[in-house]
């Protein structure tokens, strides 16, 4: 982080830095729990005094975006991808039909934030998919779900920072934060179906092929391709885990009526 920002050049006020951290954050760049360099570092950085650097975080902690961190530094405050409220994430986990609207509607997200990504992902950009991708194969190679499951999130999470497009960015950020705060408990057991895991990856290697080939319409398909497997996978696993419950409950009450029957 200590080459993100940028020389004030006109009039050097706090304002200044604060509109300048402000888009920082807004585009993803600076992410909810990221620690900035300390002040000397800073105040060089956007070669400004310390006093005006000092008013600048004041002010963005009295707006909520930063905290300070009693002999931990400031670091950026959680506030992107709060959509949910606590009591709306309850309600989500309680009915099973917001699962399904949840995939529904990622579908058309992130089949927008593919095409967006396939116009508009920089040489960076795509430096970062190939990282990722990298690491997924890794994973993939290891047999590892929870870590496949985790760098599934971060790929989708680089394919939305690739659209450029800040609500579209931070829209997603909301929906994959389901994920990581466990509303979707069952995101694993799609890895655990018979050739889940592969169909999984060629999946996101078809995205990540089109967004590299600069195909829009390609990674929208791509993308929603791969949501409506994902639909088809979780509901096929939830259906087996239904039949071995069912299955277990059958054989054990037919076993017990069996023991029973041969009592005196």
């Amino acid at each position: 982080m200590s080459d993100i920002f940028s020389r004030i050049e006109h009039s050097r006020t706090a304002d200044e830095v604060v509109q300048q951290i402000e888009s920082l954050i807004l585009e993803g760049v600076l992410r909810a729990g990221d620690r900035l360099p300390g002040e000397r570092e800073m105040a060089k950085q956007f070669d400004v005094s310390r006093p005006i650097l000092r008013d600048a975080l004041k002010a963005l902690e009295a707006r909520g975006l930063m905290v300070t961190r009693h002999g931990g530094g400031t670091h950026v405050a959680d506030v992107i991808g709060q959509v949910f409220s606590k009591p709306v994430m309850e309600l989500i986990v309680n009915h099973r039909k917001a699962a399904a609207d949840y995939l529904e509607y990622r579908r058309e997200m992130e089949g927008l934030a593919a095409e967006y990504a396939a116009r508009r992902a920089t040489s960076e950009d795509l430096a970062l998919l190939d990282g990722i991708m990298a690491r997924m194969e890794a994973a993939h190679t290891r047999a590892d779900p929870t870590e496949e499951a985790e760098i599934d999130v971060e790929f989708h999470h680089a394919v939305g920072e690739c659209a450029h497009n800040i609500i579209l960015l931070h829209t997603l950020r909301s929906c994959y934060r389901l994920l990581s705060d466990g509303v979707f408990n069952n995101r694993l057991v799609v890895f655990t179906v018979s050739g889940t895991r592969d169909v999984l990856l060629e999946q996101h290697k078809a995205i990540h092929r089109a967004v590299v080939a600069g195909d829009p319409a390609g990674a929208r398909k791509a993308a929603m391709d791969h949501i409506t497997y994902l639909e088809r996978a979780m509901a096929e696993a939830e259906r087996s885990g239904d039949w071995q419950r069912i299955s277990r409950l059958r054989l054990r009450q037919r076993t017990d009526s069996a023991e029973t029957g041969r009592k005196p």
